[in-house]
């Protein structure tokens, strides 16, 4: 079993930040296109941390090639993929009490779909 299916676990039971945080990796799996089972991640480096570490400076490396091409590097669309990304983040915290509530998971990703479209628009 991956975190990806347990998230955390407290005494037999999943807990509603264990569904936040399987959420994260779940967004994660599929903006990367790699899952937390991925080969590139059997040593010490894990999914999560692959992209903690390559926001924000290497967002195209880390997000599938089909979503993002060069000359959109600075577009709404990256920056979108880049708050999509930390959001993920924010939900897979290392443990539950730091990670996001649903709640705040759910406003957030309102927030950044209204960011985008609004940004969208004013780019033509």
């Amino acid at each position: 079993m991956t975190v990806a299916t347990t998230g955390y676990m407290a005494p037999g039971m999943i807990s509603a930040k264990g569904d936040v945080y399987c959420y994260g990796v779940l967004l994660m799996e599929t903006f990367t296109r790699k899952n937390p089972t991925n080969e590139m991640f059997t040593g010490e480096i894990s999914l999560r941390d692959w992209v903690r570490e390559s926001l924000p400076r290497a967002l195209s490396d880390v997000v599938d090639a089909n979503l993002v091409r060069e000359e959109q590097v600075f577009s709404p669309k990256m920056n979108c993929l880049l708050s999509i990304m930390h959001s993920a983040l924010d939900c897979c915290m290392e443990s539950p009490e730091q990670g996001a509530s649903t709640k705040d998971a759910a406003e957030k990703l309102k927030k950044i779909r209204v960011k985008f479209l609004d940004d969208a628009a004013a780019s033509g």
